[in-house]
């Protein structure tokens, strides 16, 4: 069980580090003129293979590597921009493996696909309303200057679908979903590695 428990937080500490690595490197992964993040793979990943509470953490240093680029939401409101960072990434990541947990038994395939599907919409969802709850009248003055004119509109929900979320959360989910035949294959390695070295174990004894 200890061994167990090692080549958990082994397998964890490598998917904390490729999440890190990720985001640092995310605004240079383009398609077309929309950037996208990747960081989500490594948190479904690790929410299928170690559980909810390692897809939480997971989550949690994806939220916290997003303060580095949330320079426009301190400027309006600290604590609310920490908060909402935080909580969308953690939340993403614990819902992710909530859901994988209720349809693996089912079909594995399913589950790491619903999973890879929940986990951005859980992460856009969360900031969206945070958006609202913290920077509703920024936002809105937002709305107002970049595409009143432009776009004949100043609704703020309007806006933060459009210029927040728009195409880029349906590539980041696109890509979650392309990539599940490989997460499926890897969560299945990773188990069958951590189950050979806990037979192994118990041989011995």
């Amino acid at each position: 069980m200890k061994k167990v428990n090692t080549l958990k937080l082994v397998g964890v500490a490598l998917l904390t580090a490729i999440v890190v690595v990720l985001q640092l490197v995310g605004g240079s992964i383009r398609f077309g003129t929309f950037s996208i993040t990747l960081s989500l793979v490594p948190i479904v990943i690790g929410a299928a293979l170690y559980g909810k509470r390692a897809g939480a953490w997971l989550g949690f240093i994806f939220g916290y590597m997003t303060l580095l680029d949330a320079a426009p939401f301190f400027a309006v409101n600290v604590p609310g921009t920490i908060i909402v960072c935080l909580l969308k990434g953690t939340l993403a990541g614990f819902l992710a493996g909530v859901v994988f947990s209720l349809v693996e038994k089912k079909n594995t395939t399913l589950g790491v696909v619903l999973a890879a599907i929940t986990a951005p919409i859980v992460n856009t969802g969360t900031f969206l309303l945070g958006c609202c709850v913290f920077f509703y009248d920024t936002v809105k003055g937002w709305g107002e200057e970049r595409l009143g004119e432009a776009l004949g509109f100043v609704d703020v929900f309007v806006y933060m679908i459009v210029g927040f979320v728009g195409v880029n959360f349906l590539i980041e989910m696109a890509t979650n979903m392309i990539l599940s035949p490989a997460i499926v294959r890897l969560i299945a390695e990773g188990r069958k590695a951590v189950g050979s070295k806990s037979n192994h174990k118990q041989a011995k004894n």
